[in-house]
């Protein structure tokens, strides 16, 4: 069984420029050495549309923890920290979920977090985070661009995918973006 430490099989990225906040996902799928699927969502919005989450890991995990976040975010009015703690909180204590191998990021307006198993919720010190395969590839790219381009937060984003998909094997080039 994988690590929940060492995720692979995707790429996500958050990028926060001027305002503007943009997750990017990519879109393949792998089952071991196989890619059986190209075009698949992996970042989408949830609590009306003003939070962006986007997931490396087991699919059903995944949207397990995003049906898990909505309602927290429900229960606190769409306070990110709050739910963000309080899922993590239930994620390393409940026996269930310990067992999900999946990390999440959430963006909302002004707050960026990595969600994990471990009980982990990371803000970064600079607007850029990312989970998965080709997350170190994709953030150093969107480092560079963000530090020697006016590009914005979705371009960035988009660009630094495109490197990570060129260096990842596990990551492509279909990528998905949404911003707030």
């Amino acid at each position: 069984m994988q690590s929940i430490s060492k995720p692979h099989g995707t790429t996500i990225l958050a990028v926060r420029k001027d305002g503007r906040a943009a997750v990017a996902g990519d879109g393949q799928v792998t089952l071991n050495d196989t890619i059986v699927k190209h075009h698949a969502r992996k970042v989408r919005r949830i609590y009306n549309d003003r939070i962006v989450v986007g997931f490396a890991g087991a699919t059903a995990d995944a949207l397990q923890l995003s049906e898990r976040l909505e309602g927290k975010l429900e229960r606190h009015n769409g306070n990110l920290v709050r739910s963000a703690v309080e899922l993590a909180r239930d994620w390393r204590t409940d026996k269930y979920l310990r067992r999900l191998e999946a990390m999440m990021i959430a963006v909302d307006e002004t707050n960026m977090f990595l969600i994990s198993g471990n009980g982990d919720v990371i803000e970064p010190d600079e607007e850029i985070l990312g989970v998965g395969s080709g997350a170190l590839a994709a953030q150093a790219a969107a480092a560079a661009l963000m530090r020697h381009t006016d590009m914005d937060a979705r371009h960035i984003a988009e660009e630094a995918m495109r490197i990570a998909g060129t260096l990842c094997v596990y990551t492509n080039e279909a990528i998905t973006v949404e911003e707030v």
